[in-house]
């Protein structure tokens, strides 16, 4: 393809020059380290570096020619694009490299604050049991037809995603079920895609520090509704009992399913049974009834499951296909993951990190029945500072005993972190102790537990590092509590 090919309806800030026009091109970049001779380099901002510093050096290595937000610099204006919006501009070029893959497969988006992983296994797990070559792209890991890849970002460069849907079709693939976040959708990383069905998990406060307010990060969740720069979904499932879903607006050519618990649901739950051993319901669908059962813990999950059964329906499977996909997830990687060495207590390692999902975490658990519940968490540094005291007072009202210790502080000190959290905690009376050392915080929880408690080390889930100012170290809160464990003596026996 050449140049005007590529950047048809990118959004140019005035038209090619023919010459320019008409310059094949091999392949897209956005990092000038995979630069190679016919490249069209895309150089925006990032949080990190700018890549338009680095546009001479892709030119140097043979890069066609620079696209960009911004004007250009004198001395490489005959080969400098000038584009209203650079990711933006990307997507749409990447899409048009890639002979739109979107629109040959089964494009699933999810949005939300909480449940989007958990949701996104499931929906997986239902599609391969209809029969599906699928990929699944999220926060832990992505899958591609059976294969499973580093996950960079919980939704990577449209770049990266067309690349993906690619490797897909060549596999025979089907669909693709991806979590979108805030961030991707804001950045017009989704932006164009063709998506056949969205799914709104629930709105709570998050990622502030790169939104602003609840406004702009409902307006973020808002675009994939309205289609993200491209044709809006065939299909929008919404969970009806979170206010926010009322307040999105649906395009006519929607079709509408709503699930939850109110009386307008489209789907809810009837006679759930929850345990250990996972959970069992009736999902209502209109005039339709089919029984579900799956592995998965705690009432919260049945949100997951009913999203997941409204998207299945919206690709049209049969109920009981639904019902033998998300009976055969067993379970999702650091969401009420438990830790089992033989101990007479409960271990959970959960990726709650806000106060809705770390309250979210402990009813789980106290839906168990158990005679305590000991919540360990952290906040995250160079996030959102507002969110620490509701996270230490949502642990500490719905906890029995609290450890506060250190997540990712990233360039934060961990004790003014750890400050702002114990602002939350001691607006309550409950047993608590600060330990910044997040392994010794974690055998300081195992060894305050007593036969019957939970514990919850919440915070990190599936994560397998910690972030600090002047490194990344290995840590598993899974691993670390393993060897926690078999240290004060206990032992799992096949």
């Amino acid at each position: 393809m050449n140049l005007g090919e590529i950047l048809s309806s990118a959004g140019l800030a005035k038209p090619l020059a023919p010459e320019l026009a008409q310059s094949p091109v091999t392949g897209l970049a956005y990092d000038s380290r995979r630069v190679s001779p016919g490249v069209l380099f895309f150089a925006f901002p990032g949080s990190k570096a700018d890549g338009r510093q680095f546009a001479a050096d892709a030119l140097a290595g043979g890069a066609v020619a620079i696209a960009s937000e911004s004007p250009a610099p004198p001395d490489l204006a005959e080969r400098w694009i000038q584009v209203e919006h650079g990711r933006r501009a990307l997507a749409i070029a990447a899409r048009n490299l890639f002979g739109r893959p979107d629109e040959r497969l089964g494009l699933t988006g999810i949005t939300g604050t909480n449940g989007k992983t958990t949701t996104a296994y499931l929906i997986d797990s239902v599609l391969r049991a209809a029969g599906g070559v699928t990929a699944m792209i999220g926060t832990i890991e992505y899958h591609l037809a059976g294969r499973v890849l580093k996950a960079v970002n919980t939704t990577p460069e449209s770049l990266d995603l067309m690349q993906i849907f690619s490797d897909l079709l060549r596999e025979g693939g089907t669909h693709v079920t991806m979590e979108v976040s805030s961030h991707a959708l804001a950045l017009g990383r989704v932006h164009g895609l063709n998506f056949h069905t969205a799914v709104f998990t629930n709105l709570t406060r998050d990622h502030l520090d790169f939104h602003g307010d609840m406004e702009s990060y409902f307006a973020a969740k808002q675009m994939l509704f309205e289609g993200a720069g491209g044709t809006p979904p065939r299909f929008a499932v919404l969970n009806t009992d979170d206010e926010h879903s009322r307040r999105m607006r649906i395009s006519p050519r929607t079709q509408l399913l709503r699930y939850g618990m109110a009386s307008d649901a489209d789907l809810r739950p009837r006679h759930i049974a929850s345990g250990f051993q996972g959970l069992r319901f009736d999902v209502q669908y209109r005039k339709q009834r089919f029984a579900i059962e799956s592995p998965l813990i705690g009432k919260i999950n049945v949100y997951n499951i009913l999203a997941a059964c409204a998207t299945g329906l919206s690709y049209g499977l049969a109920p009981e296909v639904i019902a033998r996909g998300i009976a055969s997830l067993t379970a999702v990687p650091g969401r009420f993951e438990r830790v089992d060495e033989g101990q007479p207590f409960v271990v959970v390692v959960d990726y709650a990190h806000t106060d809705d999902a770390l309250r979210n975490v402990i009813a789980v658990a106290r839906g168990l029945s158990p005679k305590r519940v000991i919540t360990l968490f952290g906040c995250g540094g160079d996030r959102d500072r507002a969110k620490r005291p509701l996270m230490g007072q949502a642990a500490a009202e719905a906890s029995d005993f609290v450890v506060l210790t250190s997540d990712n502080p990233r360039s934060e000190d961990p004790l003014m972190i750890m400050n702002d959290a114990l602002v939350g905690i001691r607006r309550t009376d409950v047993p608590h102790v600060v330990e910044p050392d997040r392994e010794a915080a974690i055998r300081h929880a195992l060894k305050e537990a007593r036969e019957g408690d939970i514990v919850i080390l919440a915070g990190k889930g599936h994560e397998t590092y910690q972030v600090l100012k002047d490194k990344t170290i290995d840590f598993d809160d899974r691993s670390v509590a393993r060897e926690v464990l078999k240290g004060y003596g206990y032992h799992k026996t096949q």
